[in-house]
């Protein structure tokens, strides 16, 4: 299969299309649209945002929550994630203790088994 290029490899410009003619009685400026030329027929509502650069935005959040002393989560959901992590860890630890009885069941034995193997620190 040969590929051929042959066009891509013309010397020369490219033609270009000339801009279609103006009716008679009309001007250049108003035969471009508003944006182009500048001129616009409306008031600005609302001067546009100002756009930071990548990164800037973010190094501004760092700072400013750095200096805060807030807090960032809510402590009602914070609590209640806080707890559930405490009981999956819980629960898989004392699985593991039931796993080792051989036995498929968690029972209230293999919690105490699993508090008591973790220390006092995480109780």
């Amino acid at each position: 299969m040969r590929h051929d290029s042959s066009a891509s490899r013309r010397k020369g410009k490219t033609p270009q299309h000339r801009p279609p003619l103006e009716a008679p009685g009309t001007s250049a400026s108003t035969a471009r649209s508003p944006r182009r030329s500048g001129v616009t027929n409306q008031p600005r509502v609302s001067p546009r945002k100002r756009r930071f650069r990548p990164g800037t935005r973010a190094l501004m959040e760092i700072r400013k929550y750095q200096k805060s002393t807030d807090l960032l989560l809510r402590k009602g959901p914070f609590s209640r994630l806080a707890a559930e992590a405490f009981l999956v860890l819980l629960f898989s630890d004392a699985n593991l203790c039931a796993i080792h009885a051989k036995r498929v069941t968690v029972f209230p034995r293999d919690i105490q088994l699993a508090r008591r193997i973790r220390g006092v620190d995480n109780m």
